[in-house]
């Protein structure tokens, strides 16, 4: 009986084995890339700049300060309602809430000149 109860074990893993790999090999997919890869890119980002520029300074920036903002301010408050309960004041979230809303409001000034 102890055979038996191995050899179905066996074939339960093997299955199992033979199973993950089919569906492996069938999700697998072998892509070559035609030609030179990095120029297209690099053109289509010289064609784009522009338009990914203006994007990200007059749609990404104002919407990631606001959501900074909003928190800052909501930290704030629930900080002042801490103090005024236990009476100690923690500024850490707030101040650091602060350096990041300061560097997203400055951001759009030198971001482009790293970036290149």
């Amino acid at each position: 009986m102890k055979v038996k109860s191995n050899r179905i074990k066996l074939l339960k893993i093997f299955l199992t084995v033979a199973v993950v790999a089919a569906l492996f090999a069938i999700s697998a997919v072998t892509v070559f890339a035609a030609g030179d890869v990095s120029s297209a890119i690099e053109s289509t980002w010289t064609a784009a700049q522009t338009q990914i520029k203006n994007v990200v300074n007059n749609v990404v920036f104002p919407a990631v300060d606001m959501i900074l903002a909003i928190l800052f301010f909501v930290k704030l408050a629930t900080a002042y309602m801490d103090y005024r309960k236990h009476g100690q004041f923690e500024f850490t979230a707030p101040a650091i809430l602060f350096g990041c809303l300061v560097f997203s409001l400055t951001a759009p000034l030198y971001i482009w000149t790293v970036l290149g």
